[in-house]
């Protein structure tokens, strides 16, 4: 199977737009590995502009969360119920998302770009609660651009880094971004068990089918 930097080398900005607006969607792919790799690769070889990867990917991850919100609105919690199952979207997961929606209302959009568990089905979960459509977009728009700028640079600057470097300065330097990565995937995931046993405390009945 093709890695995502081949992808991203034979197929470029398409591949970006097309995995992080499917993610955002509500479908589970790696949108948020795809911006990384892209602005490495734009720092260490400069076959891509770093603000054409920004653009793309906010201009994606709003538009597939647009998407995301229609399905919402059409279909609600009972899509995720019935078909989240096929795509890790467990229903500890659902009522996560439901519970954060409810206690946080519409910064939960602003913030949700950042979290993985919740990227992908914010704008279901937006439109299930029927969220208004102006106030929707406007969280959307700046939860994406604020993500893809901060990732995009923040990898941009580590490519370049690596461009600069040589031997086992380059060993090393790949070693302390992998501990902090595993660093950073053990907090997420153990705040996620935090938040997730919070909201079967507030939402204790199963959710069920309409």
């Amino acid at each position: 199977m093709p890695s995502i930097a081949h992808l991203i080398h034979v197929y470029g900005l398409l591949v970006v737009a097309g995995l992080i607006g499917l993610e955002c969607v509500g479908l589970p792919f790696p949108g948020e590995t795809v911006l990384i790799v892209a602005s490495v690769i734009a720092g260490a070889k400069h076959d891509l502009n770093i603000a054409s990867v920004i653009l793309t990917a906010a201009g994606a991850a709003i538009i597939g969360r647009m998407i995301g919100y229609v399905i919402g609105r059409e279909y609600g919690y009972w899509l995720l119920l019935r078909y989240g199952g096929y795509l890790w979207i467990t229903e500890s997961r659902i009522k996560l998302g439901q519970y954060l929606f409810l206690r946080h209302g519409g910064k939960i959009i602003l913030l949700a770009q950042f979290l993985p568990v919740l990227r992908s089905i914010a704008g279901i979960l937006a439109g299930a609660n029927r969220m208004p459509w102006p106030r929707f977009i406007l969280t959307s728009i700046i939860g994406a651009f604020l993500w893809a700028t901060l990732f995009g640079l923040a990898a941009y600057s580590l490519g370049r880094q690596v461009e600069r470097l040589t031997g086992w300065m380059v060993l090393a330097f790949g070693l302390v971004v992998l501990i902090c990565i595993v660093v950073a995937a053990a907090f997420v995931r153990r705040h996620e068990a935090q938040l997730t046993a919070e909201a079967e405390q507030a939402l204790p009945e199963p959710l069920k089918l309409p």
